[in-house]
């Protein structure tokens, strides 16, 4: 899922046409006649999870006769071009919408987010209502911009049939990096095409790397600065890319979503991934089994997450349409389980802390159990492009083109020429 939405493929054009309709070809909510005020809602669920924000908005519809919000779902790919567009007055604006977390720093430094601060005392919501991490994520400059609808971090699959066959319990994953290298090689039987780990060389690396970084105590920025080629980095790098170079517990040269079709083929034993995966491992009917990603660093137990948020335009000053707007964030606080189904881990308490519901699915609790050592992208502006010099780099350390140090280095030197431009 996340993937999807860094890779910014169609034109502007394409993107203003999309509106009408998700990208599965779905009609999005219609207002129904005769409701009162509108609120109009983008988001980029244009995966599985649509449909499930879709039944949310449609429960909300039907629960009051006061508001009527109309759902629409710009695709993933084209979603921040058709934000910027928005925001810049050359398209039709929302009124409320879904944003990433590290997105939040770049349109608040702009004036272009809405201070939610007497919003939420408005609607009688509080801080504790949500998870910590996930609402402090939206607090920039004492100005709390976002209310958040989930955490998304990087989470473990393992194929339990794999592990029962290499003698391995299959209700006891690794939980440290000895026991992970131990069940890696153990599950790895080359002249079968069966492998431990499959290291991919590109996505989600931007979720994987970081994991490791954070688990030996490093950072990605410090003092406001790249800090990739730390000795934490250069030892996050150096572990990850002896599992293909050393170990031998993941093939070489594995190319986009390679490590995805070795698990669906179920020659790929443990896979780390985000928890939009859950509805594919389902669909392809996979014995698998999800846990918290291992400590695989050297120093603490740390997950790289990203998340979804509700924020507003700073344009939207309307008191009945903002009345709507906090009715409605309001409901799906309350009513977000069924967005738990699309594999995700909705940040409000009453559902997964108190939600029985919730607390017996298979997936979801894990996702949640990250929640309090989850770490984010670094709040800094534009750290997509601080960041691209870094995720090109881990791919050339990964394919074996360069020394991870050298690697590292090279990655600091093209961010600081980013940074200082």
């Amino acid at each position: 899922m996340e993937k999807k939405w860094l890779k910014m493929a169609l034109t502007a054009a394409l993107t203003l046409g999309s509106l009408a309709a998700c990208s599965s070809g779905e009609e999005t909510s219609k207002t129904v006649e005769g409701k009162g005020e509108k609120i109009t809602y983008w988001a980029p669920f244009s995966g599985a999870d649509g449909p499930r924000m879709k039944a949310i908005v449609e429960d909300y519809n039907t629960s009051q006769d006061k508001y009527e919000v109309d759902f629409q779902i710009v695709p993933q790919s084209d979603y921040y071009k058709t934000v910027d567009l928005a925001f810049s007055g050359q398209g039709n604006s929302p009124d409320v919408l879904v944003m990433h977390t590290d997105q939040l720093k770049n349109y608040a430094d702009k004036n272009l987010l809405k201070d939610l601060n007497d919003t939420i005392e408005n609607t009688g919501m509080k801080e504790s209502d949500y998870s910590e991490t996930a609402w402090s994520a939206g607090n920039i400059g004492d100005k709390q911009y976002s209310i958040p609808l989930d955490i998304h971090p990087l989470v473990m699959y393992y194929n339990k049939d794999l592990f029962t066959a290499a003698g391995l319990d299959p209700e006891q994953p690794p939980t440290n990096r000895e026991e992970f290298l131990a069940a890696a090689n153990k599950l790895t039987d080359s002249s079968k095409n069966q492998y431990g780990f499959v290291v991919p060389t590109l996505w989600p690396n931007q979720f994987i790397f970081p994991t490791i970084l954070f688990q030996n105590g490093g950072e990605l920025m410090k003092d406001g600065k790249p800090n990739y080629n730390s000795p934490e980095a250069v030892e996050a790098l150096s572990f990850y890319s002896d599992l293909i170079h050393k170990e031998k517990v993941s093939p070489e040269n594995v190319q986009q979503d390679g490590e995805v079709t070795l698990f669906l083929q179920g020659k790929n034993a443990m896979h780390l991934n985000g928890p939009w995966m859950m509805e594919q491992w389902d669909k392809a009917g996979i014995n698998y089994g999800v846990a918290p990603v291992p400590q695989l660093g050297t120093k603490q137990q740390a997950v790289y997450a990203n998340g979804h948020n509700f924020v507003i335009p700073a344009s939207v000053t309307d008191s009945k349409k903002l009345d709507g707007i906090t009715d409605f964030l309001k409901f799906a606080a309350e009513n977000t389980m069924e967005w738990a189904k699309s594999g995700q881990a909705p940040a409000s308490k009453a559902i997964y802390e108190q939600n029985e519901e919730f607390k017996a699915m298979k997936q979801q609790p894990i996702v949640a159990s990250e929640f309090e050592y989850a770490k984010f992208a670094p709040v800094v502006a534009n750290w997509g492009q601080l960041s691209e010099p870094l995720w090109a780099e881990v791919n050339l350390a990964l394919l074996g083109k360069k020394d991870p140090k050298q690697a590292l280095e090279d990655a600091n030197k093209k961010a600081e020429q980013v940074l200082n431009k």
